[in-house]
């Protein structure tokens, strides 16, 4: 199991100050949609540059081009790219065949589909590397999280590995890690603690066991 930090709502240079104070406790680190949106895959290229021994993951949400798009976040060294349950096959067969040419990996972020299961197995059967559920931001607001979703995740997927992303804290995580996620993704659990390397700390004793 891995510990994956998010960074949304900050930019490059915080992010890269935040990730100083933890980098010993997580395996990867996330540059989200916001950054991307507001900085561009340099900030990816950056991330990586400063942290070379974690993992970088790209949250794009590709929903097209997505071939295209995964190509471009290669360049940039991220070492993971994000692409939406909700794209066409062919979307995510793209992103696919460019992350193996590319030697990266892809999660598929389950975000807003109504039939978790049967989406589920369909883009595992598509050979994906990472299948995500995940409460946004929107819906976190409502006091809703991902955890029984990520419970029928894994009762049918059979190839790819599992994640879970969405409003996890110290205190939910004993609940998330009982049902065996390959890869759990935290994000203001720990840039919204004070003391955020403890925290970081004892989630990945929790997560290793």
């Amino acid at each position: 199991m891995k510990l994956q930090l998010a960074l949304d709502l900050v930019n490059t240079q915080e992010g890269i100050e935040l990730v100083k104070e933890v980098q010993e406790h997580i395996d990867i680190v996330e540059i989200g949609t916001p950054i991307v949106i507001n900085e561009g895959l340099r900030a990816v290229k950056d991330m990586k540059a400063a942290f070379p021994n974690l993992e970088v993951l790209a949250d794009l949400k590709i929903m097209d081009a997505a071939g295209y798009e995964v190509m471009k976040a290669s360049e940039s060294n991220a070492d993971i790219i994000t692409i939406l349950g909700a794209a066409e096959d062919e979307s995510i067969k793209g992103a696919v065949e460019e992350a193996k040419k590319q030697g990266k990996e892809i999660l598929v972020d389950m975000m807003a589909v109504k039939d978790l299961a049967t989406r589920a197995k369909e883009v595992d059967a598509l050979g994906v590397d990472y299948i995500c559920v995940h409460t946004g931001y929107d819906l976190q607001a409502k006091g809703q999280n991902s955890f029984e979703d990520l419970e029928t995740i894994k009762g049918v997927v059979k190839n790819a590995k599992t994640a879970i992303a969405g409003g996890i804290k110290l205190d939910s995580l004993k609940e998330v890690v009982k049902v065996q996620p390959d890869l759990v993704i935290v994000g203001g659990g720990i840039t919204g603690e004070d003391d955020k390397k403890a925290v970081a700390s004892q989630m990945q004793e929790l997560i290793k066991g």
